[in-house]
Formats: structure tokens, C-alpha cells, sequence
């Protein structure tokens, strides 16, 4: 017996043969064991230009797996195993991995976004350790930040981002900042003069590779196989992007917000209601499928059950790409359920997460730059403030700095 512990499955099947030689029938009965090895399991996403985008992936000997990108530990407990299938659902978003078990160390198959229409394929290998190999030796310094431009040949899809990076030998983590919140936990290595970055978090699949030097960056951006951009980047330690809370505004003429939507259970929620009168009101543009959203959500949650005895109120206005009404308030009561939320979450929106769409459902802001965004609303009623994005875990010192400056901002508007 193999002494590597084993998370066995069995499937028992009763066959009718047929021996057509004998002409005779006969049953049997067969039993197929199939099972996955403990420990850790490389994966690896084909993504657009046949580019492998890998992460890490753990298999529990309790039948959970655990996903890995650098710091950050995702937890996944519902699998299914049937024969030789595997499903693997991700919590919270839609994405769910369906593959063959062709080995107790090896499986094929595809990442499933259905509401979105996207498959990607995935092969899944047993005690292959490395997210990326390393072969070549790199005298290349890539901490601390960096000016970066995406897509910057293009008027209409450029934007600006600041990179921050931590390099323990070849092994580089870190993140991109965007002016609408990050690209989460990036884990990868240099390998000569090449850089690859790579993460997956049940929502978005990240690679990024790029040609390097001590003070540059050139090379490609990849989402899954549907998307890809060029970036370029120039050290500056120096280096800020514009304040969060100037992006998004009401415009002229405005001093409040309204709105009117849905709850899960189909009553219909505004600022007018009782509840909300003489309140702190939190509003949360958010998605469900949106990681960022989720990091801040995390953070909202925790917040309000700790000041629930005191005057501030949160709403989350969702702008969900499921096509159906049912769809969408399915995942909002998923998100509820795993993340422990118990503020309200609205359906704003169905069918589409477009920025324009959601603009026409709160006319008064200037545009929907990003999801997340924060309205902040005082006792009055009054717009305080908009903070766009959200910088999450991945980002360090800026996701400790934004709780401080929530947090005292919050208590400021209480104590008037």
C-alpha cells in the first residue's frame, strides 16, 4: 500500500456484457477507485497567444483544496467527484473548474465562466512545486515602484497604474495599482531578464511577462484567452496616482443620491426609508463577480457588525452580468451566505456590469469609473464624499492606510 495519504473515491457500476464470440449474456460487477493525491498540485490555464498562466493549488486530506497566490490563501470546499469527473466550484464567484480525472496525479479540462460565455482549458499536475521555473540566474532588481502605462499607444483603453513590488531572490510578489482599485496577489519570478507574474482567484486569471531591466518594464498583460494589452513601465520610488476621492463626483447642482431597488427578498429599498433617516449611510457600488469588491466587502462586513449599536447604515447597489433577475439575486445570496453579510445588497442592475448602464441608474454622479465605489452620506443626507476603487490586502501599506482613513472619516460624520 501507498503510504501517501489519499483521498479516495469510489464508484461502484453493475455492467450487462454481452459476448458476442459465445453468444451467451453475463453480468459483472466493477469497482473503479479514483483518487487524488494530497499535497500540492501545479495548475496551469492556456490563455490567449497558447500562454500558460499557472497557480498553486493544494489538495486537503478533509477533500478541500486550498488556492495559492503569494500571501493570499483561498479556501474551496465544494468538489464534486463522479467516475472520473471532477467538478470544483469557487467560492463566492460563478467559475467552476470541470475536468477528467485521467490519473491520481493528473487532470484535463476547462475553467467555466457560463454567464460570460468563456472557457478556458486547464491541466492539473500532482508535486510539481514551482509556479514558474526559473533558468536562468538574474542580477535584476524589481522592488519597490513603478510608473506603469497600460495599452499606452491608445487614447480610448490607457490607463495609469503604479506597480509595487517585493523580491526575495528570483521570487517577485506584489501588485499593480490601478486609479480603480489592483490587480490582487501577484506571485511569479525573473528569469534572466524575463518577468512573469501570474494569479487566480476563482474570478480573474492574471499573467503578466515583460522583457526588464533595472529601471524598465515592456510587455504584455493577459485575462484569461479573451483579453490581452500592452504595458510599459519606468521605476520611480517616487511615484503616486491621483487621490481616490477626486475621480468620482456628483454633478453640479447635486447634494444627494437616490435611488430605488430591489433586496433579495423583492422589497424595494431607498435612502428615504426609515431605517436610514438621521444615519451614517455607507452606499457600496459593487459587483459580485468583482474580487476587489469582494476584499471590500470582506472589510464592510466586519465593520458594521462591530458598530451595529451605532448611527451608520450600509447598502450595497449591485450591477450584476447575469442574464436572468433569479441568476442575479442567486449570487447575491451566495455572497451574503459566504462572506457573512448582513447589510442589505440590491439588485441595481442585470444582464450587464457595463459602467455606462450603471451611470444611467445613478445620473447625479459624474460617471461609474469603478466597482467598487463609496458613497459616504451624512446624517442630513448629504453626499460627503466618493472614494472610487478600493486598494485590497494585496496592496500593504495602502490597504491599512484606507481602513485608518475610513475609519476616522466614518467617525467624523457620527460625532457631528
Amino acid at each position: 500500500m501507498h503510504k501517501t495519504t489519499r483521498i479516495l473515491f469510489y464508484l461502484f457500476l453493475g455492467t450487462l456484457f454481452f459476448n458476442s464470440c459465445k453468444n451467451e449474456k453475463s453480468t459483472a460487477t466493477k469497482e473503479t477507485s479514483f483518487y487524488l493525491e494530497t499535497g500540492t498540485w501545479r495548475t496551469v490555464l492556456t490563455v490567449q497567444d497558447e500562454k500558460e498562466l499557472p497557480f498553486i493549488l493544494e489538495v486537503k486530506n478533509d477533500s478541500t483544496f486550498i488556492v495559492k497566490n503569494a500571501e493570499e490563501r483561498i479556501f474551496v470546499d465544494e468538489v464534486i467527484i463522479e467516475g472520473d469527473s471532477i467538478i470544483i466550484k469557487m467560492p463566492v464567484f460563478e467559475g467552476v473548474f470541470k475536468g477528467k480525472i485521467n490519473s491520481s496525479k493528473n487532470i484535463t479540462g476547462n475553467f467555466i465562466k457560463a454567464s460570460l460565455d468563456r472557457v478556458v482549458p486547464f491541466k492539473m499536475i500532482y508535486n510539481e512545486l514551482n509556479r514558474f521555473e526559473v533558468t536562468n540566474d538574474s542580477p535584476i532588481i524589481i522592488s519597490e515602484n513603478w510608473e506603469t502605462v497600460f495599452s499606452p499607444d491608445t487614447k480610448e483603453d490607457k490607463y495609469i497604474a503604479k506597480g509595487i513590488f517585493k523580491q526575495e531572490g528570483n521570487i517577485i510578489t506584489g501588485t499593480f495599482r490601478t486609479t480603480t482599485g489592483d490587480y490582487r496577489y501577484l506571485e511569479g519570478v525573473v528569469d534572466g531578464n524575463q518577468l512573469k507574474l501570474s494569479t487566480f482567484d476563482g474570478a480573474h486569471a492574471f499573467l503578466f511577462e515583460a522583457t526588464v531591466t533595472d529601471s524598465t518594464m515592456v510587455g504584455s498583460f493577459y485575462s484569461g484567452n479573451h483579453w490581452k494589452e500592452p504595458f510599459i513601465a519606468k521605476r520611480n520610488d517616487t511615484y503616486e496616482l491621483p487621490s481616490a476621492s477626486s475621480l468620482t463626483y456628483l454633478k453640479e447642482g447635486y447634494e444627494s443620491i437616490e435611488f430605488s431597488f430591489p433586496n433579495t427578498k423583492g422589497k424595494m429599498v431607498s435612502l428615504e426609508d426609515d431605517v436610514y433617516k438621521n444615519k451614517v449611510v455607507i452606499v457600496q457600488v459593487m459587483g459580485t463577480w468583482c474580487p476587489n469588491c469582494l476584499d471590500e466587502t470582506k472589510y464592510y462586513a466586519q465593520f458594521y457588525k462591530e458598530h451595529q449599536n451605532e448611527d451608520v447604515e450600509f447598502i450595497a447597489l449591485a450591477f450584476e452580468y447575469k442574464r436572468t433577475e433569479e441568476k442575479a439575486f442567486n449570487a447575491i445570496t451566495r455572497l451574503k451566505e459566504k462572506v457573512g453579510v448582513t447589510y442589505p445588497i440590491l439588485l441595481a442592475q442585470y444582464g450587464t456590469s457595463n459602467k455606462k448602464k450603471a451611470n444611467e441608474k445613478l445620473p447625479m454622479l459624474n460617471h461609474v469609473l469603478s466597482y467598487p465605489t463609496t458613497i459616504f452620506i451624512d446624517k442630513k443626507g448629504k453626499v460627503r464624499k466618493i472614494h472610487t476603487g478600493f486598494n485590497g490586502p494585496a496592496t500593504g501599506e495602502k490597504y491599512i492606510a484606507f481602513k485608518k482613513e475610513f475609519e476616522l472619516f466614518v467617525n467624523e460624520l457620527l460625532g457631528e
